[in-house]
Order: structure tokens, then sequence, then C-alpha cells
């Protein structure tokens, strides 16, 4: 039974969400960063995954790792940083925990896989889903989909579950108060689709991905149930992407990163919402539109 969990990059925004989602379900956490947490929510120790000594001492004792540590989004760094740092740290997790015989790896991947900010390539259909063809257009992109070949192989390996997570936008509710400078213009989160999700939610699809059986490595999309938008789905396709299939049955306000596959394997439910925060001005958005 896993019960000793090494979270890495736990100082962060989905780092800070999972390590107390563990500790509330009983779990034994030892977090990992380069940066001290804001608050002592568990065992914490400082160490820098892009160093394959490091990885493997703080990996020694755990039964399962969640691996968030990774610079976490494009355009923060100089590409090249970007996808080393990336590269290295899931490479150092991935064979650290294999080697050590880890029950469970739990991993970061992302949302921009899929060919965010849409313009090179625009979406297939909607809602995408992880059928969708990969299109990487930033350099942190890439990192991502190479290191979810990286996971298969490493899988195929050891035969140890390897958990990928496409985490869309991710929020914490104070960010919620900001949604309505969104909505005078739907083009403005059109490059993920009008995508986001609560920290808290990630924090449940990892536990949900240490805890449900899976084989080999699988990747979910990890999505709000809703848009940022107050707006229907059908008027914001017809607004930006007119050419882009909207699936029949999409619910009006149905997040379009499907998280179909994710309900289905691994029983995840998003709980939270910018509605329950900001939902009062919805009514006199879509009175002004």
């Amino acid at each position: 039974m896993m019960r000793k969990i090494v979270v890495t990059g736990s100082s962060g925004k989905a780092g800070r969400a999972v390590v107390r989602e563990l500790v509330e379900h009983g779990y034994e956490v030892l977090g990992v960063d380069v940066v001290p947490p804001r608050e002592p929510i568990s065992a914490r120790i400082r160490a820098d995954v892009t160093d394959l000594g490091q990885t493997f001492e703080v990996l020694r004792q755990a039964d399962a790792v969640v691996h968030l540590a990774a610079i976490p989004a494009p355009g923060l760094q100089s590409d090249e940083l970007t996808f080393r740092t990336n590269m290295v740290s899931t490479y150092n997790v991935f064979s650290a925990a294999t080697s050590l015989g880890l029950q469970r790896i739990v991993w970061a991947s992302s949302e921009t896989t899929l060919g965010l900010p849409f313009e090179r390539e625009q979406p297939a259909y909607a809602p995408i889903d992880e059928a969708h063809p990969l299109f990487p257009e930033s350099s942190y992109a890439l990192s991502k989909a190479l290191s979810e070949q990286m996971a298969q192989q490493f899988s195929r390996w050891s035969g140890i579950p390897i958990v990928g997570l496409r985490f869309s936008n991710i929020m914490e509710p104070d960010d919620y108060q900001r949604f309505p400078t969104f909505w005078t213009d739907p083009r403005l989160r059109k490059w993920n689709l009008w995508g986001y999700v609560d920290a808290r939610d990630v924090a449940q699809s990892c536990r949900l991905g240490l805890e449900v059986p899976v084989e080999g490595a699988e990747v979910f999309i990890i999505a709000a149930a809703d848009t940022v938008m107050p707006q229907p789905n059908r008027e914001l396709m017809s607004a930006v992407f007119p050419m882009v299939p909207l699936r029949d049955g999409t619910g009006d306000y149905e997040t379009l990163l499907s998280i179909a596959k994710a309900r289905r394997m691994l029983g995840y439910s998003p709980r939270y919402s910018w509605r329950d925060h900001v939902g009062d001005k919805v009514t006199a958005a879509r009175r002004v539109g």
C-alpha cells in the first residue's frame, strides 16, 4: 500500500494544494523544492531534481512520487533553459523512481501539448480530447510532449504505472476575481479553448492518479467542468473558431477540454468553479452582451 509520497515542486501553486490534499487523506508526504513553502503543511527538504543524485536521495524511502517540479509555463525563462530543465528533471524522476522500484509515478504534463495557442494549428474538433494530435508550439510544450513519450518507455521497461496529467490553466480562489476581464472579448482566452482548473481539483486528480488502478503510461486532460466564460460554447466557437466542429451533446458551458477520460478511468469529478466566486456578475455580463 502506498503511504509515503514525495511531491516535487511542492511549493508551487499545484504543489501546495497536492501536499494539503494528500496529508488530509492520511498520506505521509515529503515536499521537495528549491523554494521554501508558504506554510509548513508536511515534512520538506530542499533538493534540486535536475541533479540525479539528489533525486535518488529524496525518492529512496518513497512508495510513489508526484512530480510537479518544472519551469511552469512558456516564456518565463529562455526556451533552451525551459526545455533542458523540464526534460532533465522529468528524466531524473522517472529514472530514479523506476530504478528504486516505486509503485507509481504521477506527473504534470500540460494542455499546451494539444496545440496552444491554436494559431498555427486550429483544434480539429471541440471538446478536444486525448485522441487529438499533439501540436507542441513552444519549448515548454515540446518538453511535455516528449516526456509523455519518455513515460511510455520507462513504464514499458519497468512495469510501473505512470500517470500523466495534462493540467489546464491552474487557478486559486483569489484568481477568480479577474475572470470578468475575459468576458468582453472571447479572443482573450481562446488560446486554451477558454479552459482552466482549480488547484484543489488538480490535487484531487493527483491523489486519484496514485490510488486508481492503471496500467502502463496513461495521460489525462485535467480541467474544470466549465469554461471561463458566461457565453455559451456555440456562441464562442462561432465567433473565434467558426470552422471547428462542436461535437453534438456538448453542454452550453461545458469545458471544451474534455475530461471524459479522467472521469471514466480516474473517477475525477471537479468540485470547484469560478461561478461559486463571481457568479453574481454573470447576469450583468449577459445583459451587457
